[in-house]
């Protein structure tokens, strides 16, 4: 991988790709009660390898919802690659500044909720004042993946002040600005600063049939405009193993944003290095 120093992003950023979102397990790994654990393993240096023949310099690790709060893997991995590396991680909801400032020396910006398929019940999160406060001091955000149109609920749960960052095109409904979660992202927005929500184009094939990728990369960008678009390849695909071509994962971005080099260049480099190395 690049070794390109990213203290200064913006001195760099015509040298720099990130991939926003892949991740990285043991085979037969889980945690007990986990609805899913891995056949195989999915290697850091075999996403290296394709990232690098792509192009892509930079990545973001986040931590698989199966191995939940052991975060020891991407950890590892941040320590050996502290330039190019940076980390979402699974906490508990009662995770103190200490905890949390520990993790930021080690490259993590933010936390991950993932209730795709399951009840999305945000019951042991209402008493996390703590953990938000946390974040909020850092500067880190809560990535949220949820199922189809079940992102309403979970954000209204969450205080305004938060950064968020949507999974795989948000999962709305309809690709509509009148879809419901459309609709509550741009109502928070307006309640929030500038910038407090970003969107990863990613995992298409996560998406209801009949939702297309290109509508819905044009409709954020209308709602929320070109500097909150992230890119991440989703890499290994995890139940979509099929999916897992990282070229055509990488090419596919521009191909959502209309043929617009200019705009994919952005998305892959300057918007996340403002989010995830910007400050370093």
């Amino acid at each position: 991988m690049s070794k390109t120093s990213t203290n200064s992003p913006t001195a760099s950023v015509r040298h720099v790709s990130v991939d926003s979102h892949f991740h990285i397990f043991k085979a037969h790994q889980s945690l007990p009660g986990t609805r899913y654990t891995p056949a195989y393993g999915a290697k850091f240096e075999d996403w290296q390898t394709r990232a690098a023949a792509a192009g892509v310099t930079h990545g973001v690790l986040v931590q698989t919802s199966f191995m939940g709060t052991d975060n020891r893997l991407t950890l590892a991995q941040l320590a050996l690659h502290h330039e190019t590396l940076r980390g979402v991680a699974v906490v508990a909801p009662d995770t103190d500044l200490t905890m949390l400032s520990a993790l930021h020396a080690q490259g993590v910006r933010g936390i991950r909720l993932n209730l795709a398929g399951q009840l999305h019940d945000m019951a042991a999160w209402a008493n996390a004042t703590g953990l938000w406060d946390a974040l909020l001091e850092l500067g880190w955000h809560v990535e949220l993946h949820t199922d189809t149109g079940r992102l309403v609920d979970i954000i209204a749960a969450l205080p305004v002040a938060l950064r968020l960052v949507l999974d795989h095109f948000g999962k709305p409904s309809q690709a509509s600005a009148g879809d419901a979660t459309v609709a509550a992202i741009r109502h928070r927005r307006r309640m929030a600063a500038s910038g407090s929500v970003h969107v990863k184009l990613s995992g298409s094939y996560r998406l209801n049939a009949g939702l297309s990728p290109v509508e819905l990369a044009g409709l954020w960008l209308q709602e929320l405009g070109p500097q909150a678009l992230l890119w991440g390849s989703d890499w290994p695909c995890t139940n979509h193993e099929s999916r897992a071509d990282y070229p055509a994962l990488n090419a596919a971005l521009t191909d959502w944003l209309g043929g617009d080099d200019r705009l994919a260049a952005q998305v892959r480099s300057t918007n996340p290095l403002g989010l995830y190395w910007d400050g370093a």
